[in-house]
C-alpha cells in the first residue's frame, strides 16, 4: 500500500490544471424533472468538461470562444445546447431512442431500429463505468462480476491456456458467443484449448485483448442468433461498442497488489479524440500495462510424492523441508501487454452518408511456469541446469507465450432519398501465438540438449466482406437482407527441431514437429433476410432466415469436389437457420411479454478441424508409436471408422417478461431452453484394451497408435435456465443518490441429452467398450461453471463521491478429475466474494478511485462427496481421503483449486487504485 500511495500522490501533485476563462452553470434532468446524477457536461471542440452532482447541477470553466454544451448520460440521447448569454441553462434529456435502439439493430433484429423496452429479445446493456467500477484490468474479468451468466476463470497450470482465459455464456462454451466490435466480427484466437480445463476443445475471442478505456458500452444478446449472424451465435452475442466522442479525453494511471504483496499492476492508459473536418471525428486509445506473478502453491504431500515417483521417503521430506511447495509458481501468470486502438467516422456528401473505420493492434507477453521437476522426479539435468558447484536441486521450466491480435473494419453507411440504407464493410482480423520454454531439457537427446526452446505456436487470420440493406415497406414493415463472404486461415507453426526431437520432446511442452506443421484456408458465404412488422403499436413480430455454405465441409478428406459427392456437399455445406421473435405491451408499456424460436448452427472451426499435435517414436521390438491429437483426415483417424466433422446444429426457445412499475425500478425474468445435435468434443484418450484380439486393439497395432485423441461430433445436449435482472435507482438516502442492481442466473439442466449411454460412438470404439467422452470430460463440459450466480449490487453518488458496493454470488461446480475413483466427485462450495470501489473527484479534471476486490478475502473451498455406497465407505477412510485429494492436487501442489481449476479465482483480497486526469 505504501508504494501505491505514493504513487497518487506524484500523480495529484504533478497534475496541472488549466485555467479558463468563462463560468457556465446550470442543471440536468430527465422527462419529468428527476435530476440526472453524473451526467457530463463538455463545451464543445474543448476539454473543458464537468459531471453533474446529485442534483443534477454542475459548473463549468469554458473558454470564452465556446458557445456550445455537449450533454451525454448512459442511456439518454446525446444532447447539444447553445450556450445562452447569462450562461445559465437548463437540459432536459429524453430516454435514448437512437443509441440504445442500435442494441436491437445490431444484435437484435437486422432491420430497424427499437428501443430497448420494446425488444422482442432480452439484452445487457453495461456502460463504461460499469466496467471500471469494478476495479479489474482486463476486459473479461470485469464482465465476470457483472454479468450472470458469464464465467471466466484463471486456470492453475495449463501451458497456452495461460495466454487467454477461456470463457462461457450460460456455460455454453468459449466458442458458441459471437464477440462483435461495433457490429462487426471480431477474429477468435488461434489457441484451442487442449488441456483439462473448462473449454476444452473450443477457442473464442481474446477478450482481454479489448482495452476497457476504448470501450463506451457492451450488448449482450441472451438468445441465438445464428439466423442473424451465422456460426457461433448459438449461446448469444456480445457486441463492445467504441468510444466515439472527439471532444472529451483522459489520460489513467493504474496500480495494484494482492493482500500478500504479490501480482503488483502498473498500468497507464491514454483515451482521447479529435474532430475531422466540421463533423468527422477520431477516437483512440493507448494502454500500457503490466501484471507480476502471483503464487499461490500448497504445501506438498512428502507420502503422495514418494509414491508416484517411486522415491525414498526420507530424500522427499529432506527436499520438501527447505522446499515445502517443492519449487512450484502457479496462480497468476505475469503479463506485459500493450494495446492501441482507433475509432472514427467523417461524413460524405449530404444525405448522411458516412465512412466509419475502427482498428486495434494488441501485443502481451505472457510468463508462467510448468511444475517444479524436483530432484527425485527429474534425478539428473545432464548438467546443463545445475551450478557448479552446488548440488543438484532440480529445475523449473518456463511457458512463455508471446501473443498478437489485431482487427479492423472500413465501411461505408448511406441513406437514399428512397428510404433504402445501406452498410457495405470490410473487416479482418488475425491472433498469433509463438512459444517459448526455458529452463529445460530434452531428456531424449542428453548432454546435446538446449536449455531454451522455440515449440512452435499457431496463427489464425480472417477476411469478412457484408452487405446490409433496409429499406420500410411501410410505416410498420421493414425489411432488411444482406450478405456475408468470410476467408479464414489457420496456421500451425512448427518448432525448432530440437524442441520434438526424440521423445520425449522439450520438457513440460514438446514441440510441434514439421510434419505436423502447416497452413489451412476456406471460405463460406452466407445471405440473410428480416422482417419486422410492427402490427400494433404494441404488438411486435420479428422473422429472420439464412443460409450458409462453407467450403471445407462435406468434401471428402477435405479435398476438391466433384460431381459424384455433390449431393454429399450440399447437405454438409450449407445451413438453412431461422428465427421468429414478437413482444406484446400491456399496461402503458409497464408490462412486456416477449418470446423468441429459432435454429442455428456452429460450424467447427479450422483449429478443430486441422489441428495436430501428434509424436511418433521409436520403441523397441514395436517399431514406429503415435500418440497424440490427430486431424479428422489422418489415416490413424479413418482407421478408427471416424467421420469427417459436420455443423452443429441447435435449437433455442426464450419466453420472459418486462416490467416498468414506476421510471426508477424494472425488472425482467427470461427462461431459455437450448439443444445441440452433434455437438463437437475432442475425444479422450483411446488406447488398446489389452486384448490382441479386440478389433480395436488390431486397429491401433496396425497403425503404430499407443494413444490417440481427435476431434468429433459426438454429443446431443440441452441447456436451460433462467435469468433475472432488477434495478432500481434514484433512492434518496441522505443527500446523496443509491441504485441498486439485483441479476441471478440460475441453470436448470446442463446435460447429454440421454445421458453416456447417448454419447454417439464410432463403431470400433464403442464395440470395445470404449468411449469418446468420459466422466471427466463431462464434468468440464457442464458442472465447471457454476450451477447459479447471482450479482447484488449498490451505487451510492454523493457530490463529488461515488460508492460502488458488489456482492457476487458463485454457486456450487462440480469436477470429476482424471485419476480420481469414479465412486466420488468434487464439489466447490457456495461463495460470496464482495467488492468495494470508491471514486472521488479531487478537482475538476482529476479523479482519485481505490477499490478493494474480495474485500473478504474469500477462498474457494472443496470437498468431496460419495457417488455410491463405496464412495461413501471411501471417505470414512481419512488414508484413502488423503490418496484422493493428492491425486487431484498433484500432492497438494494445488490444494485450493484442484488441477482443473474452480469456480473463482483463489488470490483472495486484491488492493487496486486509479487516477484519472481528464485532457
Amino acid at each position: 500500500m505504501k508504494r501505491i500511495f505514493q504513487i497518487l500522490v506524484f500523480l495529484c501533485v504533478t497534475a496541472h490544471l488549466s485555467a479558463q476563462d468563462r463560468t457556465v452553470s446550470g442543471t440536468v434532468t430527465e422527462k419529468g424533472g428527476s435530476a440526472l446524477i453524473g451526467a457530463t457536461v463538455v463545451a464543445k471542440g474543448t476539454s473543458a468538461g464537468t459531471v453533474t452532482d446529485v442534483d443534477g447541477a454542475f459548473t463549468l470553466s469554458a473558454p470564452a470562444s465556446s458557445d456550445v454544451l455537449v450533454v451525454s448520460y448512459i442511456g439518454y440521447t446525446t444532447l447539444e445546447v447553445a450556450i445562452p448569454s447569462s450562461g445559465v441553462v437548463k437540459v432536459e434529456l429524453l430516454s435514448e431512442a437512437t443509441s440504445l435502439s442500435e442494441v436491437v439493430v445490431t444484435v437484435g433484429s437486422r432491420t430497424s431500429q427499437r428501443t430497448l423496452t420494446t425488444s422482442a429479445l432480452p439484452i445487457d446493456i453495461l456502460g463504461a463505468k460499469d466496467l471500471t467500477s469494478t476495479g479489474q484490468t482486463t476486459f473479461d474479468k470485469a464482465l465476470q462480476y457483472r454479468v450472470p451468466s458469464f464465467n471466466s476463470i484463471n486456470t492453475p497450470v495449463n501451458d497456452a491456456t495461460s495466454l487467454l482465459d477461456p470463457y462461457e455464456i450460460r456455460n455454453m462454451g468459449p466458442a458458441r458467443t459471437l464477440v462483435l466490435i461495433n457490429g462487426k466480427r471480431k477474429n477468435p484466437s488461434s489457441l484451442i484449448y487442449i488441456q483439462t480445463s473448462p473449454g476444452r476443445g473450443e477457442g473464442g475471442a481474446d477478450l482481454s485483448a479489448i482495452p476497457l478505456e476504448s470501450i463506451k458500452r457492451v450488448e449482450i444478446l441472451r438468445d441465438g442468433a445464428s439466423a442473424q449472424y451465422g456460426s457461433d451465435a448459438i449461446a448469444g452475442v456480445m457486441n463492445i461498442i467504441l468510444k466515439d466522442r472527439a471532444d472529451e479525453g483522459s489520460v489513467t494511471f493504474n496500480t495494484g497488489m494482492t493482500h500478500k504483496g504479490d501480482g503488483q499492476v502498473y498500468g497507464i492508459s491514454l483515451n482521447n479524440g479529435a474532430t475531422i473536418g466540421e463533423k468527422g471525428y477520431l477516437n483512440y486509445t493507448i494502454s500500457l500495462s503490466h501484471q507480476d506473478i502471483a503464487n499461490r502453491p500448497g504445501t506438498v504431500s512428502a507420502e503422495g510424492e514418494a509414491g508416484d515417483f517411486g522415491a525414498d521417503l526420507a530424500s522427499v521430506q529432506a527436499f520438501l523441508r527447505d522446499h515445502p511447495d517443492a519449487g512450484n509458481i502457479n496462480g497468476q501468470p505475469a503479463t506485459t501487454a500493450g494495446r492501441f486502438l482507433i475509432n472514427g467516422g467523417i461524413p460524405v456528401g449530404k444525405s448522411g452518408s458516412e465512412f466509419y473505420y475502427n482498428a486495434a493492434y494488441v501485443v502481451k507477453k505472457v510468463n508462467s511456469f510448468a511444475n517444479y521437476r524436483t530432484p527425485y522426479w527429474r534425478p539428473t539435468d545432464f548438467g546443463l541446469l545445475t551450478t557448479p558447484g552446488q548440488p543438484y536441486l532440480g529445475y523449473g521450466p518456463t511457458f512463455e507465450g508471446d501473443l498478437t491480435d489485431y482487427n479492423g473494419t472500413a465501411g461505408l453507411r448511406t441513406e437514399y432519398g428512397s428510404g433504402w440504407k445501406s452498410d457495405i464493410s470490410f473487416t479482418t482480423g488475425g491472433n498469433k501465438q509463438l512459444y517459448t520454454v526455458a529452463n529445460s531439457v530434452n531428456r531424449g537427446l542428453g548432454r546435446n540438449s538446449p536449455i531454451i526452446f522455440k515449440p512452435g505456436g499457431y496463427a489464425f487470420q480472417n477476411n469478412i466482406f457484408n452487405i446490409d440493406l433496409t429499406k420500410p415497406l411501410r410505416d410498420n414493415l421493414i425489411l432488411g437482407f444482406g450478405s456475408e463472404f468470410r476467408m479464414e486461415k489457420f496456421a500451425i507453426i512448427a518448432g525448432d527441431t530440437a524442441s520434438y526431437q526424440t521423445a520425449p520432446g522439450a520438457d513440460s511442452f514438446p514441440g510441434i514437429a514439421s510434419a505436423n506443421a502447416g497452413e489451412s484456408t476456406r471460405n463460406n458465404l452466407g445471405g440473410y433476410v428480416d422482417l419486422s412488422w410492427d402490427i400494433t403499436p404494441d404488438f411486435l413480430v420479428n422473422g429472420t432466415a439464412r443460409i450458409e455454405r462453407y467450403s471445407d465441409l462435406g468434401k471428402p478428406n477435405g479435398g476438391n469436389q466433384n460431381s459424384f459427392y455433390e449431393k454429399e456437399f450440399d447437405t454438409n455445406a450449407r445451413n438453412f437457420v431461422w428465427k421468429l421473435s414478437s413482444r406484446y405491451k400491456l399496461m402503458d408499456d409497464k408490462l412486456t411479454f416477449r418470446a423468441s424460436a429459432s435454429t442455428g448452427f456452429r460450424a467447427p472451426s479450422l483449429h478443430q478441424a486441422n489441428l495436430q499435435i501428434a509424436q511418433a517414436s521409436f520403441v523397441p521390438g514395436q517399431g514406429i508409436q503415435n500418440k497424440g491429437i490427430f486431424n479428422n483426415r489422418s489415416a490413424q483417424v479413418k482407421a478408427l471408422g471416424v467421420g469427417q466433422l459436420k455443423p452443429e446444429e441447435s435449437t433455442n426457445f426464450t419466453f420472459g417478461v418486462g416490467m416498468s412499475p414506476t421510471k426508477n425500478f424494472n425488472i425482467s425474468l427470461d427462461y431459455y431452453l437450448i439443444t445441440v445435435k452433434d455437438r463437437i468434443i475432442l475425444s479422450s484418450e483411446i488406447g488398446p484394451t489389452g486384448d490382441a484380439g479386440n478389433a480395436l486393439d488390431q486397429v491401433l497395432a496396425e497403425n503404430g497408435i499407443v494413444a490417440i485423441s481427435f476431434f468429433t461430433n459426438g454429443l446431443n445436449t440441452i441447456t436451460s435456465g433462467v435469468d433475472l435482472v432488477a434495478n432500481y435507482r434514484g433512492i434518496s438516502l441522505g443527500s446523496g443518490k443509491l441504485g441498486a442492481t439485483l441479476s441471478a442466473n440460475y441453470q436448470i439442466q446442463n446435460e447429454l441429452d440421454g445421458g453416456l449411454g447417448s454419447v454417439i460412438n464410432p463403431e470400433l470404439i464403442e464395440n470395445a467398450g470404449r468411449s469418446v467422452f468420459d466422466v471427466t470430460q463431462e464434468a468440464l463440459l457442464f458442472s465447471s461453471r457454476p450451477k447459479f450466480k447471482a450479482i447484488l449490487g449498490f451505487d451510492y453518488t454523493m457530490s463529488k463521491l461515488s460508492i460502488n458496493l458488489y456482492n457476487t454470488l458463485f454457486g456450487p461446480t462440480t469436477f470429476r478429475q482424471a485419476g480420481m475413483s469414479t465412486d466420488l466427485k468434487t464439489v466447490f462450495k457456495p461463495k460470496v466474494v464482495t467488492d468495494l470501489s470508491i471514486g472521488y473527484q479531487l478537482g475538476k479534471k482529476v479523479t482519485l478511485g481505490v477499490s478493494a476486490q474480495n474485500l473478504l478475502s474469500v477462498l474457494p473451498e472443496w470437498e468431496f462427496e460419495a457417488l455410491n455406497a463405496a464412495g461413501e465407505a471411501l471417505l470414512k477412510d481419512p488414508a484413502q481421503v488423503q490418496t484422493q485429494s493428492n491425486l487431484i492436487t498433484f500432492n497438494q501442489r494445488y490444494a485450493t483449486v484442484t488441477y482443473d481449476g474452480s469456480h473463482f479465482s483463489q488470490l483472495g483480497l486484491t488492493l487496486a487504485a486509479n487516477l484519472t486526469i481528464k485532457l
